[in-house]
């Protein structure tokens, strides 16, 4: 049996993931009766994690939006890893939506804080886009996952490589 027992937590997305929720969206969109007639579309940009909605409406962008929201949740995406770039107005209604697929530093700031200030023995480092969290009892590894997981940051959180 191991001495010390560990945990990262990341915001890493599943590429592939998106990539299948951007299809969804796109064969919903084409078979939506209350958005045929009307010019929309969806563009999905990998190198950037970003979905580009257009519309001829203001009201049927909402509708692309809550579409591809949608697709990302049965996927397995938190809804709060998607953040509005960029709203634009004009001929054609424009929104960009990025997702965020790493921890800045402020959010890491804000997990450490969170686990050190809690009574649990157990010991956290970042290490890049990562936190390690490090502790001699699973069942405070566990009790750390549970308080993350409540403190309602814009993430889409990960618990991996529980040993």
């Amino acid at each position: 049996m191991a001495n010390e027992h560990s945990f990262d937590i990341s915001a890493a997305i599943d590429k592939q993931e998106l990539k299948n929720a951007f299809e969804q969206a796109k064969k919903e969109l084409d078979t939506r009766y209350d958005l045929k007639g009307i010019k929309t579309e969806i563009e999905y940009n990998e190198k950037e994690n970003v979905f580009k909605l257009n519309s001829s409406s203001e009201a049927k962008l909402d509708v692309l939006k809550d579409i591809l929201i949608s697709k990302l949740i049965k996927r397995g995406i938190n809804s709060n890893a998607v953040k509005e770039l960029l709203k634009e107005k004009g001929a054609m209604y424009r929104l960009s939506l990025k997702v965020n697929d790493s921890i800045d530093s402020e959010n890491a700031k804000k997990i450490n804080k969170a686990i050190k200030d809690s009574k649990f023995k157990v010991n956290s480092s970042i290490r890049g886009d990562e936190i390690r969290v490090v502790s001699k009892q699973i069942d405070d590894l566990q009790s750390i996952m549970h308080l993350v997981k409540n403190l309602n940051l814009d993430l889409n959180l990960t618990f991996k490589n529980l040993k």
